[in-house]
């Protein structure tokens, strides 16, 4: 009886496990899936990735396009990705992304995301931080 108690919650532990790793997937494809519209150009599907107040900030997928080829060319043309941790900031859940540029510029990126009422996660901004860990 004892062992079956111990299994079951070991059972249990693993399900919270799962189950806590999956937010993190929704992100990353999201995340994904805005670097895929970039590569097109596509900048009304890379709008759509953006939280309200994001879209609401920019107005425009033109507007916003313009600033993301201006100001993160790391993330608008990547040529490597690797995805770190699952961090909070400013109360909210992010993600901590390893990015590098088709120049070998590397970058932290944080970005914090934001679950829609759907259930649906979006991006809510994205930091950038600079690293000598170029290429890695």
């Amino acid at each position: 009886m004892a062992m079956l108690v111990i299994a079951g919650c070991l059972l249990v532990a693993a399900a919270d496990a799962v189950r806590a790793s999956e937010p993190a997937d929704a992100m990353r494809t999201i995340i994904l899936q805005q670097m895929d519209a970039f590569k097109r150009d596509d900048g009304a599907g890379a709008f759509a990735y953006a939280s309200p107040e994001i879209r609401a900030m920019f107005g425009t997928p033109e507007h916003f396009m313009q600033m993301v080829r201006r100001g993160y060319p790391q993330v608008y043309r990547p040529r490597e990705v690797t995805f770190r941790e699952r961090v909070v900031f400013q109360g909210k859940p992010a993600l901590v992304v390893h990015i590098v540029g088709q120049d070998g510029s590397a970058v932290l990126a944080l970005y914090p995301m934001q679950r829609q009422p759907d259930g649906s996660w979006r991006i809510d901004g994205c930091y950038l931080l600079k690293t000598s860990d170029v290429g890695a």
